[in-house]
């Protein structure tokens, strides 16, 4: 049995209509059961559905054989233990610092003045400033970003942060959701997992060729 893990939230969405074009399709809305594990059309494929943030890890331990992940929670997981052999180009924003209109980021930068951020990608915040060689104090949040000069976070629309008063200042990287397998699972399993990657990188050249 093959076992497939799904993140709540912004992928779930476009992953479910993509895992259809791949033929695979859960018997019950994963959102809606109570069940830890869902099947699937297929009798050697289940489904789990997990904070997105969680994803990476179950993979990476072997509680899951592949999983769906955004490039923001594999970058902040660190990818030990992972194979990402395909990158699915669906729930795509962007990484990028953002601030208060109105906050000279420039002039701070220039002065050397060291810029408070509130973030819950340590580590993506952690490896930009340090390649800009700008110093900044991290704090680590989930929510509320008053305690902060800036914040860095995911942007789509950037409806939430012209909502907030906000603007994006940066753009440090392109994300989209990629598809992760356990490396033990692709030696143990990889008839098994072969397949439905086969699947997956046939609808991600599909959709390319329609673009």
């Amino acid at each position: 049995m093959i076992t497939l893990a799904l993140s709540k939230g912004r992928i779930f969405e476009e992953v479910l209509p993509f895992l259809a074009a791949a033929g695979i399709r859960p018997l019950e809305n994963p959102e809606d059961s109570r069940k830890l594990m869902i099947g699937t059309n297929r009798e050697d494929l289940r489904i789990v559905v997990l904070r997105a943030t969680d994803v990476p890890t179950y993979v990476q331990y072997g509680a899951a054989d592949l999983g769906v992940a955004g490039w923001d929670s594999l970058y902040e997981h660190g990818g030990n233990g992972l194979y990402v052999p395909v990158d699915l180009g669906i729930a795509r924003c962007r990484m990028s610092v953002a601030a208060p209109r109105g906050f000279d980021w420039d002039t701070n930068v220039r002065r050397g003045s060291r810029i408070r951020v509130a973030t819950k990608y340590i580590k993506w915040s952690r490896d930009y400033f340090a390649r800009e060689g700008v110093h900044v104090d991290l704090i680590k949040l989930y929510g509320s970003m008053e305690l902060a000069d800036a914040i860095v976070d995911l942007v789509s629309t950037g409806a939430t942060l012209k909502a907030n008063n906000m603007v994006e200042i940066k753009t440090i990287a392109p994300i989209s959701s990629r598809l992760i397998v356990n490396q033990a699972a692709m030696k143990l399993k990889r008839e098994e997992l072969m397949p439905i990657m086969d699947a997956m990188r046939s609808v991600v050249e599909e959709r390319r060729r329609k673009e």
